[in-house]
């Protein structure tokens, strides 16, 4: 029996597309997006209470 399903490195689709004046994001790429946001604000937060930013 094969897998029906891609494994963890074998999908060849893309992690966004453009449509309609939209982004589509895929589930994994929507996660990675928003965790580097997260960070990103986190670290502007740290350097605006040190008074650097």
């Amino acid at each position: 029996m094969s897998n029906q399903y891609p494994q963890q490195g074998e999908s060849n689709k893309k992690s966004f597309c453009y449509r309609d004046g939209r982004f589509y994001f895929t589930r994994q790429a929507e996660r990675k997006l928003f965790f580097i946001l997260t960070i990103i604000m986190l670290i502007t937060g740290i350097l605006y209470k040190i008074g650097i930013f």
